[in-house]
């Protein structure tokens, strides 16, 4: 398997993700075209895929990095392996180029959420390091 960051736009890729995203939770709502090119072309915005060798996409992970008062701060997020590929070790892999990216930018702490009844995939994040917080997550729900 190959991982890489993109920066820049295909079809194919979008594609990819179109597949992947709803895997993650399939009440979610998918990006635009646009918008998609528009995160990828955002300077703290880092987005990897998994390759297998036929180039077949069959990963996604999305690391970003962002500034406040308290200092920069780095979150991962949308993590999907598909279905079929699950199991085979590509999700560490996925995890760990991005928490070597994320320190290779200086990163002291690197953040995530997951939910709870994805077990496999927070076993996955105790075992490689990440602990569990005792904290509040609130979301506020802006009318549309």
């Amino acid at each position: 398997m190959k991982i890489s960051e993109i920066k820049e736009y295909s079809d194919r890729l979008y594609s990819s993700v179109l597949h992947l995203l709803p895997q993650l939770d399939p009440e979610i709502k998918l990006p635009s075209r646009e918008f998609f090119k528009n995160m990828l072309e955002a300077s703290d915005t880092h987005f990897f895929i998994a390759e297998l060798e036929n180039s077949d996409i069959k990963g996604i992970l999305t690391l970003v990095k962002y500034n406040i008062p308290t200092g920069t701060k780095f979150w991962i997020e949308d993590v999907v392996i598909d279905e079929s590929q699950r199991g085979k070790g590509y999700g560490k892999e996925l995890m760990l180029h991005a928490m070597r990216f994320a320190e290779s930018l200086g990163a002291r702490t690197i953040d995530l959420t997951s939910r709870p009844y994805r077990s496999v995939a927070n076993h996955l994040y105790q075992g490689l390091g990440f602990v569990k917080r005792e904290t509040n997550v609130y979301r506020y729900q802006v009318s549309s």
